[in-house]
């Protein structure tokens, strides 16, 4: 990997630049991952660990739903020598998706170590490699490692559940002046659904990219489903993600600012998961995000949003219905 890249874009990139980056590890490599079934990825951790690299792997037991995917993977790793264990107790579900790299570069990432995330969905990973960012995420391993109880500071960029994600996401939005670009597949938070709105009411030109319902449980259907709804109503523009399935969660504020993580807008994201987000600054990390928003919007469609209290007559068949996705 070059030393000038620090955007990963997924179906484009596949799984090359991820195993490019494990592929830096000298000293360490720590990887904390809700999902990681991807063979090739999966080797290139056990080949670090054979070269003496210090490895550690952090997995999340199951999913809220009570389903586990994660179990061959700890058995491979187990049986390779590799260090792995199970996630911190102290949260329903580790949706975290994060690697450090000799504790000096990160990335954090929206999408899974799963094949379907390199080929079918639209997501993102940002190499981070400021000190204080990379420092925090390495206490932030440690402290799930050891199953211990930890609050991180807040003045580095950095979002966390269940810690102060609701509260810096909304302030981010709340920067907005003049735009405001949001693709994300859950909308189940009335406090950042009322940020999002406000700034429409301000005169902030919102759009809202989302991905329908795949992979939204009929639950959060109700939730999504309304406040989308609310912001037509508000004049917000709301389209649907057409040209891939959408589980990206990107925010961007006036073209210089995007927040970019593993958090949904979802009350469970911000208040019982461990989440990772990064705010980022970078014009050129800015640029090509930007890039993509407005082509993945050109390919999209205005959305109509169904009545929620009818969802379940709603058929979406843009997609063949994918009973693995689900929007944690």
């Amino acid at each position: 990997m070059s030393s000038h890249r620090h955007l990963i874009v997924q179906p484009d990139d596949g799984t090359a630049p991820v195993i490019e980056f494990i592929n830096r590890a000298r000293s360490s490599l720590f990887i904390k991952q809700f999902t990681f079934t991807e063979p090739a990825i999966q080797q290139a951790v056990i080949d670090r660990h054979k070269a003496g690299v210090a490895v550690r792997v952090m997995l999340n037991a199951q999913r809220s739903s009570g389903t586990r995917a994660n179990d061959e993977t700890f058995e491979l790793f187990k049986a390779a020598g590799v260090p792995v264990q199970w996630s911190s107790p102290h949260f329903v579900v580790t949706h975290e998706k994060s690697i450090v790299v000799d504790e000096k570069m990160a990335l954090i990432a929206t999408f899974n170590l799963c094949e379907k995330y390199f080929t079918l969905t639209r997501d993102y990973g940002v190499i981070v490699e400021l000190p204080a960012k990379v420092a925090q995420i390495v206490e932030g391993f440690n402290a799930d490692w050891d199953h211990r109880e930890w609050l991180p500071a807040e003045d580095t960029g950095l979002l966390w559940s269940n810690n102060n994600s609701r509260l810096l996401m909304s302030e981010f939005i709340d920067r907005a002046e003049k735009t405001l670009e949001i693709q994300h597949p859950k909308f189940v938070d009335a406090t950042v659904t009322e940020r999002i709105a406000a700034a429409a009411q301000r005169g902030v030109h919102v759009r809202v990219l989302c991905g329908g319902k795949h992979g939204i449980s009929e639950w959060d259907i109700l939730d999504t489903f309304s406040s989308l709804r609310l912001l037509h109503y508000l004049g917000v523009r709301v389209h649907k993600q057409k040209n891939l399935r959408l589980h990206a969660k990107l925010i961007i504020v006036d073209g210089e600012h995007a927040l970019v993580g593993s958090m949904n807008i979802d009350r469970s994201a911000f208040d019982l998961r461990r989440e990772l987000g990064t705010t980022i600054t970078d014009p050129a990390i800015i640029e090509q995000l930007s890039a993509v928003f407005e082509d993945d919007w050109d390919h999209s469609h205005k959305y109509e949003t169904p009545d929620p209290l009818r969802a379940l007559q709603h058929h979406e068949d843009d997609f063949p219905h994918d009973p693995d996705l689900h929007h944690e």
